[in-house]
């Protein structure tokens, strides 16, 4: 189960993310997100209660990053257990996203 919980800070919304998003939670982020990216295209993904992500939660990563740059917005990852960011820099997955070890930073890194 994963738990998603949104909350707006300087005009950015913040999606923080609880729990392991795998092939069965997968499209529970993807139903609960996507949406969220139609509203605004700079989103803040708080990624710090995310212990594991399958390859199911790569691809919807990859789907909320289209979502995303098709408005011209970006996509901020924060918080990312190490094992996970191994895992996208391998897969080439990074390399999509600005990644940040704080929400502060985050919104930093969108006013630029």
């Amino acid at each position: 189960m994963v738990q998603i919980d949104l909350r707006n800070e300087s005009g950015v919304t913040i999606a923080v993310i609880t729990g392991d998003i795998d092939g069965q939670s997968a499209p529970q982020v993807q139903e609960r997100l996507l949406p969220v990216f139609e509203a605004c295209s700079n989103v803040i993904l708080d990624m710090s209660g995310v212990a594991f992500l399958s390859s199911a939660g790569l691809r919807t990563l990859l789907l909320l990053y289209r979502q995303a740059t098709a408005r011209n917005g970006k996509v901020v990852l924060v918080g990312l257990a190490e094992q996970i960011a191994d895992t996208m820099s391998i897969t080439g997955f990074l390399g999509f996203f600005t990644v940040c070890p704080t929400i502060a930073e985050a919104l930093n890194a969108l006013k630029q």
